[in-house]
């Protein structure tokens, strides 16, 4: 299995974002996938999750601005970044479980300017 993440750039604060992590490889569907993100100097933190169904659940500090969403047709998942601040500047990695194994895209870096 296999995530390509990408989508991530240069915005100036207030601007917006889409990242997308596909998967790929010997995985025939998408169960629940998460957003991680990880500033310099900083531990990895946890962004959003969306569940195998459609329930979403987000970091306070992104909730109201993001939002996780998955296409199952293209095993892909989603994160809308909207009203990116600069404090959001980090790179950004999707992971997943499957079958009790875990798997990190390879981030995308995200550089909100003020």
């Amino acid at each position: 299995v296999q995530l390509q993440a990408s989508g991530g750039g240069l915005v100036q604060s207030g601007g917006s974002l889409r990242l997308s992590c596909a998967a790929s490889g010997t995985i025939f569907i998408l169960h629940g996938a998460k957003w991680y993100r990880q500033a310099p100097g900083k531990q990895r933190e946890f962004v959003a999750a969306i569940s195998s169904g459609i329930s979403t659940n987000y970091a306070d500090i992104v909730k109201d601005r993001f939002t996780i969403s998955r296409d199952n047709a293209k095993k892909t998942v989603y994160l809308q970044m909207n009203n990116l601040k600069p404090e959001d500047t980090a790179v950004y990695y999707c992971f997943i479980n499957y079958y009790n194994t875990d798997y990190w895209g390879q981030g995308t870096l995200v550089t909100v300017s003020s």
